[in-house]
C-alpha cells in the first residue's frame, strides 16, 4: 500500500495521529526533503529505508515506490503541509494507477492555516469576510489567465498566497490595483511552526520593504485582508439573541 502523508507546517507535532502512525510502521518513507523537517524521520523503524525527494524526479520517485510495493512493504511519501494543496500528487497517483497500486491520501495542516493561527486572527469573520482564496502568482510554473493576482483581489476576500514572497513586489502592485487601496494588511510568516519562524505585519504599502530588510525570499506565507486588522462583527452562533437548533435565543 502506498500512503500519501501530510507532514504539516513544520513543528513535527502538528502531523496527524494517523500519519505519524503510518510513520512508524513505514518500511520505505521518501520526504520532501527541502521543506519536511528531518525530525519526522526519528518515528520511523531502524530499518526503514529513506530517500529524500529533493533531488529526484517523479519517475525515480515512482520507481523507488513500485519496486518496494512490489516486495510487500509499506511505502510512505511524505509532504509538507497537506499534500492536495501545491504537493504535485496527481500525477504520482496517475502513475500509481497505471500500475494498478492502492493509495491513501492521508491530510495534514497547511502552511496557510498554520500561518493564520501564528499571527492569532481568524480568516473567516461575519461581515469582513466569508470567503479564503489560496493562491500563488505566476512564475516559471503558470498561472490561468482569470486567476491573475490582481483579478482575485477584487473580490476583497482574504488571501493566503503561497510560493511568491520572492517577487513581493510584483505581488504588492497586482494586490493593490485589485484592492484598489494600499491600506489593506498584510501578514507574512515565514516558515510558520519552525524554530526559526519570523512573522512581518505590514500594509501593502510598506510590507515590500519590510521582509526584503528581514530578507525573506521564499518558504512565506502572504496572507492579506482585513480580517488581520480592523473592526467586526461578533458572530450569530454563540450570540445570545440567536435561536439555533440547539438553543433558544433570548429574542
Amino acid at each position: 500500500m502506498f500512503y500519501f502523508v501530510g507532514a504539516g507546517p513544520g513543528d513535527v507535532g502538528l502531523i496527524t495521529v494517523k500519519g505519524r502512525k503510518l510513520l512508524e510502521e513505514a518500511d520505505i518513507v521518501i520526504y520532501a526533503g527541502s521543506l519536511v523537517s528531518d525530525k519526522h524521520l526519528q518515528f520511523c523503524k531502524d530499518k526503514c529505508e529513506k530517500y529524500s525527494s529533493a533531488s529526484m524526479t517523479l519517475e525515480e520517485v515512482m520507481e523507488v515506490s513500485i519496486k518496494g510495493i512490489k516486495e510487500g512493504k509499506k511505502v510512505v511519501r511524505l509532504h509538507t503541509g497537506d499534500p492536495t494543496i501545491y504537493g504535485a500528487i496527481r500525477e504520482q497517483m496517475d502513475y500509481l494507477d497505471n500500475y494498478n497500486i492502492e493509495y491513501e491520501v492521508i491530510p495534514g495542516v497547511s502552511s496557510f492555516t498554520a500561518s493564520c493561527s501564528r499571527i492569532k486572527r481568524e480568516f473567516t469573520l461575519p461581515d469582513v469576510s466569508q470567503t479564503v482564496i489560496i493562491t500563488r502568482i505566476e512564475g516559471r510554473t503558470p498561472v490561468p489567465k482569470d486567476e491573475d493576482l490582481e483579478s482575485l483581489a477584487r473580490h476583497n476576500a482574504s488571501m493566503a498566497i503561497f510560493l511568491s514572497a520572492q517577487s513581493i513586489d510584483k505581488v504588492v502592485e497586482k494586490l493593490k490595483n485589485g484592492y484598489g487601496s494600499d491600506s489593506v494588511p498584510v501578514a507574512v510568516v515565514y516558515k510558520a511552526t519552525w524554530e526559526d519562524e519570523k512573522i512581518v505585519l505590514g500594509t501593502l504599502k510598506d510590507i515590500a520593504e519590510k521582509i526584503q530588510k528581514e530578507g525573506i525570499k521564499n518558504f512565506a506565507q502572504i496572507l492579506v485582508g482585513r480580517f488581520i486588522e480592523g473592526d467586526y462583527e461578533r458572530s450569530l452562533l454563540y450570540n445570545p439573541d440567536f435561536t439555533h437548533g440547539f438553543r433558544e435565543g433570548n429574542k
